[in-house]
């Protein structure tokens, strides 16, 4: 019996051996996975502090694209990367690559010459080079939003076989650039160093990878977003001073005339114009304009009038003959689309009377006391005229015309943008020219300075919470 107890014994041992050598086995086989789950995580770490970095620099998007497809090859081990964008025309194109990424469709001539010569030529091939989106790999991808991944690719009859070894792909992965619904591409990477291939797990750090790299690229948008507002806004904020400039800073002094100029933007600048100077001892020139449009180009527009009429104006007597040769300035310059509506009144206080021409613009305010209730009575004037930059000056001056008005002691001339009468409030109306001179009509007996504040304080309380939507500018005259 004692060869029983030994067979029984040696079998034992075995046993306990075999289960010994499993347990060792299972526990290798942990302790590599864990290897491979800490090496992967650590090449995630690394690819997002490439990404921080990159954002920190401020590179250009091109840039960026550049340095994605550099740190996926550094954290996956490829020979090759490229990211494939969308063009608008319902294709696909390489915008960024490093190493020999072989093209999407076969080349008619492989690269030749030096390694560094070949890559080159790869990189402008796949710049070059459209297909539709659906077409192969990158183009399925692009269409379902799904990364792939062929381990192995040199099997599959799919992928595209080139005569240069060099381009030969033996395993590839491709995944979407997504974040928050935002596609920015496609990223590709082939050939693992040495012989190996792809598996899940580069696949699975490949998608990891891809989405720290679509949040690098939309960080990157918000960051050139906010660099180019500073930007506009200090632009902005440069225009409005020098725009601030261009309006007057002091009222003529003439005896027995009063004179108060106002102007809000609907935004930072804008493209009315109110402007007073004087053209002797008893005369003064008052304007007010409107340019066509808002913000940068109008208020630009705004200032090349002004500066033309400063010009023009001293060598006239009559309003109608500075707007023609004002019109002939602006006409031959310019842009399509943009046009200046002018009103120009010479008040002369010697001969107690008001010359102006209108240039398509709101007719003039004029309240004079009637001689027979001695309550006060709001006029507006109406005048011949047309927008100035519109036509050639054939057209223009047969359009325009001088009217004189009387301007007597006590009386009002107010002068605005269609922003004062258009304003409107919640329910659609608008402060119209009849609430305008009612307000004034009360206001008649203050300072000029004082019935433009009232004027104002009327025009917000109409439209209450509504925001302004157009330039307001209000100009009063007043005899004294």
């Amino acid at each position: 019996m004692w060869w029983f107890f030994t067979f029984t014994l040696l079998a034992g041992i075995f046993a306990l051996l075999a289960m010994l050598a499993r347990a060792r086995r299972e526990t290798e086989a942990v302790v590599e996975e864990n290897q491979k789950f800490a090496q992967d995580r650590q090449r995630l770490v690394d690819f997002m502090h490439h990404m921080t970095e990159a954002l920190g620099e401020g590179l250009s998007r091109q840039e960026l694209h550049q340095r994605i497809v550099h740190a996926s090859i550094l954290c996956t081990g490829a020979l090759s990367a490229c990211i494939f964008e969308e063009t608008g025309r319902g294709t696909l194109r390489g915008i960024a690559v490093e190493g020999l990424f072989p093209p999407h469709r076969p080349l008619a001539t492989d690269g030749v010459g030096s390694p560094d010569t070949r890559a080159k030529f790869i990189e402008r091939v796949l710049q070059a080079e459209e297909f539709p989106i659906g077409e192969g790999m990158v183009g399925r991808v692009a269409l379902s939003r799904r990364g792939e991944l062929l381990a192995d690719a040199a099997s599959d009859r799919r992928m595209v076989k080139h005569e240069d070894p060099a381009l030969a792909v033996r395993s590839v992965i491709a995944v979407p650039l997504l974040f928050r619904g935002r596609f920015f591409g496609v990223l590709a990477v082939t050939n693992p160093a040495g012989d190996l291939l792809f598996d899940d797990s580069d696949f699975s750090l490949m998608q990891s990878l891809a989405e720290q790299a679509a949040l690098a690229l939309y960080n990157g948008e918000l960051l050139h977003l906010q660099i180019e507002k500073r930007q506009l806004d200090l632009d902005l904020a440069m225009a409005s001073g020098i725009q601030q400039m261009l309006l007057p800073r002091h009222t003529p002094s003439v005896a027995g005339l009063q004179l108060d100029g106002r102007y809000r933007p609907a935004q930072r600048v804008g493209g009315d114009l109110f402007d007073f100077f004087p053209l002797s001892a008893s005369r003064v020139a008052v304007a007010v304009a409107d340019v066509s449009g808002k913000g940068i180009p109008a208020s630009l527009l705004m200032a090349i009038t002004r500066t033309n009429l400063r010009q023009i104006a001293p060598r006239h007597s009559s309003p109608s003959r500075v707007m023609v040769e004002l019109n002939e300035a602006l006409v031959a310059d310019i842009l399509p689309g943009l046009y200046v509506t002018m009103l120009l009144a010479i008040v002369d206080v010697e001969r107690n009377e008001v010359t102006f021409a209108r240039a398509g613009h709101e007719l003039p305010l004029f309240i004079r006391r009637d001689s027979a209730t001695g309550l006060a009575r709001p006029d507006f004037v109406a005048s011949e005229g047309m927008a100035l930059g519109m036509v050639t000056n054939e057209i223009f001056g047969a359009a325009m015309a001088d009217q004189t008005e009387a301007f007597s002691p006590g009386d009002l001339l107010v002068l605005y943008t269609d922003g004062v009468t258009e304003a409107a409030n919640d329910e659609g109306k608008e402060f119209s020219g009849a609430r305008l001179a009612d307000a004034v009509r009360t206001l008649h007996s203050r300072s000029p300075a004082e019935i433009n504040d009232g004027i104002l304080e009327g025009v917000q309380r109409f439209t209450g919470d509504v925001a302004q939507r157009d330039d307001f500018t209000l100009v009063t005259v007043k005899r004294g």
